[in-house]
């Protein structure tokens, strides 16, 4: 009897084992690919930080070295001194938090009115906002210039701020995919029992969409970081640089040293690569739901 035991836990680790294999096997060419383009997207960001870990000696050889010879971490305290990182930090920082918080608060807005509220015209009037996603910017910045130079905004963090409490048409794309989701009946149930539609929309549905707004902030985050066009046209003084505009400035201006310029482009990224590690799961799971509900 034990025998006959040993024999059927022999026989079905053997199963198991096959059907790993099997699996294995068969999920092997896709995994392949997903690691090649791994190693594609990441080699730049890998060539920027040993750029950045080298002296200047080292980085006038040739062949270049894969790997520095000597750590030189003292490149980052450098590029900090090198042109005014700090200043130049703190103005991205304050511009990118306060788009960030306006595409929070304006966005699931306009999403809620276009998949929780009936209305006359409203798919149509969706349809026409998100048209407006193939509008390339350069078509409408001279038109935006014109009417922000009339405000007194220009050369202000205004232009780069106040627009993102507007709505963003792809943003207001993915939170409607996410409302249309939630029952309708939840909805009706609660208007049911007096609840007005902000009522409804911060104590209901906002909880249940908390990955899709975690996805919004991220999106609006990274791009607000590292736009370099809209800073570039409003921001006409030098206090007012964002990060990307100093990189560039200092660049062209004065004579490069490319490892404290790498160094300084590693502190530039690294915001945007420990946002995205901190909240993966959100920003994978908002875009797995927004892509299945197409």
């Amino acid at each position: 009897m034990q025998a006959a035991t040993v024999s059927t836990s022999g026989a079905t680790k053997q199963l198991r084992t096959r059907r790993s294999m099997r699996r294995l096997l068969h999920n092997l060419p896709s995994r392949l690919m997903l690691i090649t383009f791994s190693l594609i997207f990441f080699t730049p960001f890998y060539w920027m930080v040993v750029t950045a870990l080298k002296d200047s000696a080292e980085l006038a050889k040739f062949p270049p070295t894969m790997l520095p010879q000597t750590l030189h971490w003292e490149n980052f305290a450098a590029a900090v001194d090198y042109f005014p990182f700090v200043r130049f930090m703190l103005n991205t920082l304050l511009i990118t938090l306060g788009a960030m918080i306006g595409s929070v608060i304006s966005n699931p807005l306009i999403a809620y009115g276009f998949s929780r509220i009936q209305w006359r015209f409203r798919d149509s009037i969706f349809y026409l906002v998100i048209a407006t996603i193939f509008i390339p910017f350069p078509v409408i910045m001279v038109a935006l210039f014109d009417i922000f130079a009339s405000l007194g905004w220009v050369n202000t963090f205004l232009p780069l701020i106040v627009p993102a409490f507007f709505g963003n048409a792809t943003y207001i794309f993915i939170l409607r995919q996410f409302m249309l989701q939630i029952p309708q009946e939840i909805s009706d149930a609660a208007r049911i029992d007096g609840a007005s539609e902000l009522r409804i929309l911060f104590s209901i549905i906002l909880p249940l969409i908390t990955p899709a707004i975690t996805v919004v902030a991220i999106f609006s985050f990274v791009g607000t970081w590292n736009d370099f066009l809209s800073p570039l046209i409003y921001l006409q003084e030098e206090a007012l640089y964002t990060l990307s505009i100093g990189l560039q400035y200092f660049r062209s201006t004065h004579s490069v040293q490319f490892n404290l310029l790498m160094a300084a482009s590693t502190l530039t990224v690294l915001p945007v690569v420990i946002l995205f590690l901190v909240f993966q799961r959100f920003f994978i799971e908002g875009v797995v739901v927004t892509a299945a509900s197409k």
